[in-house]
């Protein structure tokens, strides 16, 4: 009546049809879980000094060095679809033109759970520098503790764990010595 290979493909065709109703719901359920962790962030220092951008014809330009203390428990994160987290810390500052900029200064990946209670004093691991060449009259900026879920089926999800709650400063150009 039935061939063996019309048999194998209705076999593979109810698993395959299976498979996907599963990861559905799996990636609905994503939707179901959700977690609000808190966190705090404290900038302690920024310091601002000359240099050169090696990028643009070795032009003067000011850099930014940011010390921040981070703590924050970011395990309600991980449930039994989350694959990993990617946390970041970002300052979000407008420009001398009135354009919005948003840096991340500072990332991590944290791909367990016993890994999610971060507490750490740090300094910016990326170039933190304004395109226009000076952090002169560029108001102050606000800095946020930031993640993105990353989970095994579903949608990426973002969130922010923790903000500065005052904006700081960006002091005056300082020589090195």
């Amino acid at each position: 009546m039935h061939t063996l290979y019309a048999r194998v493909n209705n076999v593979t065709a109810l698993l395959s049809s299976c498979m996907m109703v599963l990861l559905a719901a799996i990636a609905l359920s994503s939707f179901i879980f959700t977690a609000d962790p808190k966190g705090q962030l404290a900038i302690t220092n920024v310091q601002v000094v000359p240099g050169n951008a090696r990028r643009y014809g070795h032009r003067q330009q000011d850099f930014a060095f940011v010390n921040f203390n981070v703590s924050a428990d970011l395990s309600p994160l991980f449930n039994w679809n989350t694959k990993q987290l990617f946390l970041y810390v970002s300052a979000e500052y407008t420009n001398k033109k009135g354009v919005t900029n948003e840096v991340v200064i500072w990332d991590r990946i944290v791909r367990r759970k016993e890994d999610a209670k971060i507490s750490l004093a740090g300094r910016n691991k990326y170039n933190f520098r304004e395109l226009s060449a000076s952090f002169r009259d560029v108001p102050p900026a606000h800095y946020s503790l930031k993640y993105n879920v990353m989970p095994h089926v579903g949608v990426l999800t973002y969130g922010e764990a923790a903000r500065t709650v005052e904006p700081v400063l960006f002091p005056a150009q300082r020589q090195l010595s």
